[in-house]
């Protein structure tokens, strides 16, 4: 026999008017909020190229570090991650430590994209917007932070061109692809990437975020619409969710060469450790990086595994090689409270002894 289930009246009618309460300042909240803006910290443009665009952001007060940071973000998604808004900003934090910032933005590619490959983005774009920072400064060789696929790409980038990176920094980086507990990596190793990309070209945006929320589809897809009636009478989170849903869903489409190439050379073929992986022709060989690593990963990351990380250590060839855990997840490493306090003055005081 079950025991009865004891449940409280008043407790059952406060839960439901704390509930129609919140429910009714909800509305009016959300009738008097604009969009959400993200990207705020001033900046001004000083490389364009078909779709990318290279920002220099400006401070409060002039940069001390002798050499500028160039980040490196994805393809996945917009950069503006990390310029989300003034308090959850690693752009703004690493200004207030004395970084000169750069940011790589993709933009948004489309039909004429269609064949670039990995060639294209790393031995092409990225190379020259590397070139248009060192230019701007006088220097052979520039700081790199590489985020997620942008760390991947500036793990490449580096082992290729070893005399245009003086220091590199990668965030959430995957770089063995074939650790057990990547789910992204199990459901793609059987995908005919052939089939997929000549059949769509470019990959929508809507079925990236599809396959990204459904990797946690309880927790992306209902509680955390659920906990939003928990935020609904406080304007200042419900702005912040908004925002935070606005970037999720602002994504790029993938140019589809590029997205194949991707797919084979990485996660299915896991190149990039096995010494296999070529670029343009090139071979990449991460014992040829032999500036200083900072490697940073995230311990509950679900997109890149912390382990997919970690193995960066036992391939570079440096002898200067730092990694950092941080308490959190793949998004929270940018935009939580806690992040905010460690990572940007970590970044900054690796870099101030080497630069």
């Amino acid at each position: 026999m079950y025991a009865p289930l004891s449940m409280d009246p008043a407790k059952i009618l406060a839960e439901i008017t704390t509930f129609q309460r919140k429910l009714a300042a909800g509305v009016g909240n959300l009738r008097g909020l604009r969009e959400p803006e993200y990207a705020n910290t001033p900046r001004e443009a000083v490389y364009r190229e078909d779709k990318l665009t290279v920002w220099h952001f400006k401070g409060s007060q002039k940069p001390t570090s002798k050499t500028p940071i160039l980040i490196v973000y994805a393809l996945v998604n917009t950069a503006w991650m990390t310029d989300l808004q003034a308090d959850r900003s690693l752009v703004r934090n690493l200004l207030a430590q004395g970084e000169d910032v750069y940011l790589l933005d993709w933009g948004y590619p489309d039909g004429a994209d269609r064949w670039l490959g990995l060639d294209d983005y790393i031995n092409g774009y990225l190379d020259r917007c590397v070139d248009a920072v060192r230019e701007r400064h006088g220097l052979k060789a520039i700081n790199l932070l590489g985020i997620c696929q942008g760390g991947a790409f500036s793990l490449c980038y580096t082992a290729l061109q070893p005399g245009k990176v003086k220091n590199l920094i990668t965030m959430v980086t995957p770089v063995d692809f074939h650790t057990p507990d990547n789910m992204l990596s199990h459901w793609t190793r059987n995908l005919d990437v052939d089939l997929f990309v000549d059949t769509l070209g470019n990959i929508p945006a809507e079925l990236m975020n599809w396959v990204y929320l459904t990797l946690k589809p309880l927790r992306l897809n209902q509680q955390k619409y659920i906990g939003l009636v928990d935020i609904l009478d406080n304007p200042a989170e419900l702005e912040s969710f908004l925002r935070m849903e606005r970037w999720i869903f602002d994504s790029p489409d993938q140019a589809g060469e590029a997205f194949r190439e991707f797919i084979k050379d990485f996660y299915q073929g896991n190149k990039l450790v096995d010494g296999t992986l070529t670029i343009g022709g090139k071979p990449v060989d991460l014992g040829m990086i032999t500036q200083p690593v900072l490697n940073i990963f995230a311990e509950q990351d679900h997109l890149v595994p912390p382990d997919a990380s970690r193995a960066l250590g036992k391939h570079v060839g440096t002898t200067d090689y730092t990694q950092l855990a941080f308490k959190g997840g793949h998004i929270g490493i940018y935009v939580s409270s806690r992040a905010q306090r460690e990572v940007p003055p970590a970044i900054h005081q690796w870099l101030n002894t080497r630069n």
